[in-house]
């Protein structure tokens, strides 16, 4: 089956394979003529980022790459690629890779014309109100993993490398202008990394779907992105090359990215210190505290949780829903506890302290307090 469309929501998206090599087409369209591609280290000499780089010089729009890019990107990241942007004189960003990519590209985006301190962005009240919006320049994503959905996101998170804390960067323009989904650039994903993503979309529209938030737009959305996951991840892990899988993988990280404006909850707000803390995988991290966070939220979600399991073909309602998580983690080679993420003698009251502080805690079900987040925490030691 050949997936390819065109779509306009949340952004203007260009889904198919091969579609990269349009590329110079969306630069075009999104005002660029001088593009920076910004990715991470890993991607920079792979022949996907060589490909895009030499679709970019023959349609003359140069081949500049920044790609001091950290898994867990930070301010020094940052500070290091809005120099490169500005000594090159570039107009625009092209955005590519997986979540670290994506998210450095779209903040160097932001912050190359503003004044102020990358800290004063940072998504608290009103504080996106500070920056100058005009001069925000334009941005081109495009993915290159299926999890993350940086890709149709208004927001960057960047972790503080002095206080080992994750912090989200939000305004309305981050979201880029035109994106590019091209299930090709994920067939040489490694298992481990197409397993972490799949299931941080997945986490996304777990959590989006269990927020007690109203948004029944957004729960429409995550429901058929937890079916797609279902569907298709354990499909894409066995065979990297199936295209079609591919494709539904990266349209489920679009929808858990898009649903997720409804909310998030306990899974993100422990992930992000201890990604930030420990530089674990994001996605990876998401999934192994995905079952506990479960049973934390068991009171508030055994009707909601089951209505999808229905939708999606799990039996069991609430119980078979967490059984089926346990038995995809294990399939995808997912550890049980965090020290199988290398996470030995965790500083367990910074970590309590910086979930309890993340914006994802304002999505969770049940209230989470230091007492029983501290439990929570404790059971995925």
């Amino acid at each position: 089956m050949t997936v390819t469309a065109n779509w306009s929501y949340p952004t203007a998206i260009r889904f198919g394979a091969g579609r990269i090599s349009e590329i110079a087409d969306a630069c075009s369209v999104a005002g660029i003529k001088k593009p920076l591609l910004v990715t991470d280290c890993g991607l920079a000499s792979m022949d996907i980022t060589t490909r895009t780089l030499d679709l970019l010089d023959a349609a003359g729009l140069g081949r500049a790459m920044f790609s001091d890019v950290d898994p867990n990107p930070n301010e020094k990241n940052a500070a290091a690629g809005v120099k490169a942007y500005n000594d090159g004189g570039h107009d625009g960003v092209v955005a590519f890779g997986g979540g670290s990519g994506l998210d450095l590209g779209k903040l160097v985006a932001f912050l190359a014309g503003q004044t102020r301190p990358l800290w004063d962005f940072e998504d608290i009240g009103d504080w996106w109100t500070r920056a100058d919006a005009d001069a925000i320049a334009p941005i081109v994503a495009v993915p290159t993993t299926a999890g993350t959905g940086s890709e149709v996101g208004r927001a960057s998170v960047i972790t503080n490398s002095v206080t080992e804390e994750k912090k989200i960067i939000f305004h309305p323009k981050l979201l880029p202008t035109v994106v590019i989904c091209d299930p090709e650039l994920t067939v040489g994903m490694p298992n481990f990394i197409t397993a972490g993503t799949g299931l941080d979309a997945f986490a996304h529209c777990v959590e989006a779907f269990s927020s007690p938030h109203y948004h029944p737009m957004s729960q429409g959305i995550a429901l058929e992105g937890m079916r797609l996951v279902k569907d298709y991840l354990p499909r894409a892990y066995a065979d990297g090359s199936d295209i079609e899988a591919r494709a539904h993988m990266m349209s489920a990280a679009l929808m858990g990215a898009t649903a997720f404006q409804k909310g998030l909850g306990a899974i993100h707000a422990l992930s992000h210190p201890i990604g930030a803390m420990y530089h674990t995988h994001h996605g990876t991290t998401n999934a192994v505290c995905m079952p506990a966070v479960l049973q934390f939220n068991k009171p508030a979600i055994t009707g909601v949780i089951g209505r999808a399991a229905n939708y999606i073909g799990i039996s069991g309602g609430f119980d078979g829903f967490c059984a089926y998580v346990d038995g995809l983690n294990d399939s995808l080679g997912i550890p049980k506890t965090l020290a199988g993420l290398g996470v030995k003698n965790p500083d367990i009251d910074r970590i309590v302290a910086g979930a309890l502080i993340d914006p994802s805690t304002g999505g969770n079900p049940v209230e989470m307090t230091k007492e029983n987040t501290t439990k929570l925490l404790l059971e995925l030691i």
